[in-house]
This record gives C-alpha cells, structure tokens and sequence, in this order.
C-alpha cells in the first residue's frame, strides 16, 4: 500500500480554449456529490504540487465555477519581510469556492507581480483592487461570505478571473512581463515603487481598480 499518493492533473496552458470560456455554476447537489469530493483531492494535490497558491478548474480543463485556495507559510520563508508587509501577504489555509462572486471592490488598489499556473514561467505586475468581498458556496454547498485584503484579496481576483475566461495577462503592465527566473536575477528585491521608477511606469497605485 502507498500511502501519502499525489494525484496531479494537467495543468492547461494559455491557448487553451477552456481557459477563455465563462465557467457554469453549479448545484448544490452537484457540490456534495462524491466525484466532485474526490476532484476536490485532486486539484489541492495538483496546486500544492506544481507549486501554487490556487487553481480554478478551466485550469484543468473543467469549465466549473470551481476554485481551491491555500498559501502556506513554507512559501513565505526566503521573502523579505518589508516585502510581506508591503503585499500585506500572511498564510492562507486551505479552502474551496464553488460558484464565487465578488460582490465589493475597494477604490484603492496595489500593483504587485502574478504569476499563473497556465501562463508557466512568466510573471507581471498587475494592479488589482485591495480589498474584496466575496460570496461563494463551500465544499457542502454551504452559502459563505467573507472579506479580504491585500495578498489574499488579489488571489481570490486572479482565481475568480479564470472562472469569467480572464487571464492576468490581460491586465499586466505590459513593459514588466518578464520571465521567473529573469524577475529572480534582476527585480525581485526591489519595491513596487522603485520597479516603477526603474522602468519608467507611471504610478496607478491609487487610482480606482
């Protein structure tokens, strides 16, 4: 017997047709059935695998208004921690949304760096609302609500984006699209604000999402 398994699905990249589809809703019974339990299983295995902080479903070729979330503190060790504080970024446990909506969007807004599981090995900077409101269904189709801000607010934006066919390519600050390991060599230690300066970018910082 094996024990501790990763089941791992695929992981579509951009191109894909799924990935800019509107997903559909599901449910309630849907949500409880066991196939979607074990899909459950298998996309937390998936995203704690390549690693990431979240995955949507169009992300492995599933057009369901599905999302799993988790940043764990293990990914935080190594950054600076004026550069947490500056992403307002803190561990996130485990959790699921099955047909998410944000229902409230702050004026303010930040711009840091994304990446995508779907757009591998590439980041940019984006400039996403700070604060979000949510409401969603959970993994007992239970109807949840809950408020988030920085870090955790532009995850919930990103995952939710591929639910509507939106990647965040489609919002990135075009002169900063770079490549990881390019962003590991050259950017990584700076601020956003010195990014900006560095590459002649006009600070949006404040201007509404």
């Amino acid at each position: 017997m094996v024990d501790n398994v990763v089941m791992r699905l695929k992981i579509v990249q951009a191109g894909e047709p799924v990935l800019r589809a509107s997903s559909r809703p599901l449910s309630a019974d849907e949500i409880r059935m066991p196939a979607m339990q074990d899909l459950l299983t298998h996309m937390r295995d998936t995203m704690r695998d390549a690693p990431g902080v979240g995955i949507a479903a169009p992300q492995v070729g599933l057009g369901i208004q599905l999302a799993v979330i988790e940043d764990r503190a293990d990914y935080l060790a190594g950054i600076k921690p004026e550069l947490l504080a500056e992403r307002e970024r803190a561990p996130i446990e485990y959790f699921v949304l099955f047909n998410p909506r944000i229902v409230a969007y702050s004026e303010e807004a930040t711009d840091f760096f994304e990446g995508c599981l779907s757009v591998a090995g590439f980041s940019a900077l984006v400039r996403r609302s700070r604060r979000v409101t949510v409401e969603y269904l959970n993994e007992r189709a239970e109807p949840q609500r809950l408020e988030a801000s920085g870090w955790f607010a532009r995850i919930l934006q990103h995952e939710i984006d591929h639910l509507n066919g939106r990647l965040y390519i489609d919002l990135m600050e075009t002169r900063t699209f770079s490549s990881m390991d390019n962003i590991a060599r050259h950017w990584k230690d700076f601020s956003i604000l010195e990014l900006r300066d560095k590459l002649g970018i006009a600070d949006h910082s404040q201007e509404p999402g």
